[in-house]
C-alpha cells in the first residue's frame, strides 16, 4: 500500500523548505503593489534593484505587479498579512521595522532623506531667506497623510497639510493651500516632467536633510524572502553592480540638484530605528560630495 504525506507533515515540510534562501512558492512570483496609472516611472528603479537582488541570490523568481494599485498604509496592512503582495519598498521607520521584517539595505542610499521643496510657479523666491526652522515655521508644507516625513517635520513644530492622495498634493500646491512639498532629490526632477507637476517648480535654494534609508519590507510570515533579496542586494555591493546602477538612474538628477550651492537645514528624526546601520559607509551617500553638472545657460 502506497504510503501518503499527512496533511500536518507536508505543512511542516512546506514551512521548513521556505526557510531555505532561494525557495520560492510554486508560482515562482514575488509580487509588489502595482503603481497607479501613469505613475509607472516611479517605480522603475526599486524594481530595477529588485530584479538585481534576485538575479545575484540566483532566484526563480519573477516580479510580478499586484492585481491593483494601493495607497501606501493599504500596502503596508497586506503585506503585514501575507496576502496580496510579497514585498514593498518604503521609508523606515520605528513602527514599521517592528510590524514588518526589512532588509537593511537602503536602495536610496539614504537619498530620501534629502529634501528638495516644490513650489507653486512664480514663486521661485519664498524659500530665499530661509535660515533656519524659526524661518520654515512661517510657511506650511504639504505631506501625504501616511508618510513617516509628516511626523519628522511636525516634531520640529513644522506646519504641515496632509492628504490621502499622492496626485492631489500636487493639485493643492498649485491652488495655494499649502506653500511647498519637500520632494527627495532622487525623485523631484522626474516628478517635474509628469504631467502631475504642471505649474509647479523646484525651489534652487534650500535643502532640509535627516537620517533616514528606504528599505524592501517583507511580511513577518516571509522571513525566506527578506533572506534571499538580502543575499542578493549584498552580493550586488560587494561587485559594484548595486552603486553603478544608483548613478545609473540618479547621477545626474544628483548633479543637477547642486547641493553644495544651497542652504541646508538639518532635522533630527526620531523615528529612526536604533538597528539603522549608520556605521556602514557603503550604504550612504552624502550628495554635496558629487561635483555638480554645468550650469544652464
Amino acid at each position: 500500500m502506497r504510503s501518503q504525506l499527512t496533511p500536518l507533515f507536508r505543512c511542516g515540510l512546506l514551512a521548513l523548505l521556505t526557510l531555505l534562501p532561494g525557495f520560492a512558492p510554486a508560482d515562482n512570483v514575488l509580487r509588489y503593489p502595482r503603481a497607479p496609472s501613469g505613475d509607472e516611472f516611479r517605480h522603475d528603479y526599486p524594481l530595477a534593484v529588485l530584479q538585481l537582488a534576485l538575479d545575484k541570490a540566483h532566484s526563480p523568481l519573477r516580479l510580478q505587479p499586484s492585481a491593483y494599485g494601493m495607497e501606501q498604509n493599504r500596502a503596508l496592512l497586506s503585506l503585514e498579512e501575507n496576502s496580496t503582495i510579497d514585498v514593498l519598498w518604503t521609508m523606515t521607520s520605528i513602527e514599521r521595522e517592528e510590524r514588518l521584517i526589512p532588509v537593511r539595505i537602503g536602495i536610496d542610499k539614504g537619498l530620501y532623506g534629502w529634501r528638495l521643496a516644490m513650489l507653486r510657479q512664480g514663486s521661485e523666491n519664498l524659500l530665499r531667506d530661509v535660515r533656519d526652522l524659526d524661518d520654515l515655521r512661517k510657511l506650511q508644507a504639504g505631506q501625504g497623510h501616511d508618510w513617516p516625513d509628516t511626523d519628522i517635520l511636525r516634531q520640529q513644530n513644522l506646519p504641515v497639510m496632509v492628504s490621502s492622495s499622492y496626485d492631489s498634493l500636487f493639485r493643492m500646491l498649485v491652488a495655494g493651500r499649502f506653500d511647498y512639498l519637500p520632494r527627495s532629490v532622487i525623485e523631484i526632477w522626474g516628478e517635474l516632467k509628469h504631467h502631475h507637476a504642471k505649474g509647479v517648480v523646484a525651489d534652487p535654494y534650500l535643502a532640509l536633510h535627516y537620517p533616514t534609508a528606504t528599505y524592501f519590507f517583507f511580511s513577518p510570515h516571509r522571513p525566506d524572502l527578506a533572506e534571499t533579496v538580502r543575499q542578493g542586494l549584498e552580493a550586488a555591493l560587494a561587485d559594484g553592480s548595486f552603486d553603478r546602477l544608483f548613478l545609473q538612474h540618479f547621477g545626474a538628477a544628483l548633479q543637477q540638484a547642486r547641493l553644495h550651492e544651497r542652504h541646508l537645514i538639518e532635522l533630527p528624526n526620531p523615528l529612526l530605528p536604533p538597528a539603522t546601520p549608520l556605521d556602514r559607509k557603503e550604504l550612504w551617500l552624502d550628495p554635496r560630495q558629487l561635483p555638480a553638472s554645468p550650469a544652464t545657460p
